[in-house]
């Protein structure tokens, strides 16, 4: 799965602050996420990051 820095990924759960979206801070073995809801940061390995992604939002100007 391409996950890029910047993206904001919507998940399958949402976290207890009640926002499903999360920004990528860091990408590798384990991503770094922020909540888009509270500001909470996480990391989190990829291989269960990646699992429970819905959808991948990326801005204009990172699609070019």
């Amino acid at each position: 799965m391409d996950i890029r820095l910047g993206d904001v990924l919507t998940m399958k759960k949402a976290h207890p602050c009640g926002s499903k979206e999360w920004k990528v801070l860091r990408v590798g073995m384990d991503f770094r996420l922020r909540c888009e809801g509270c500001g909470h940061e996480i990391m989190i390995p990829r291989a269960k990051a990646e699992k429970n992604i819905r959808q991948v939002q990326r801005t204009e100007a990172e699609k070019a």
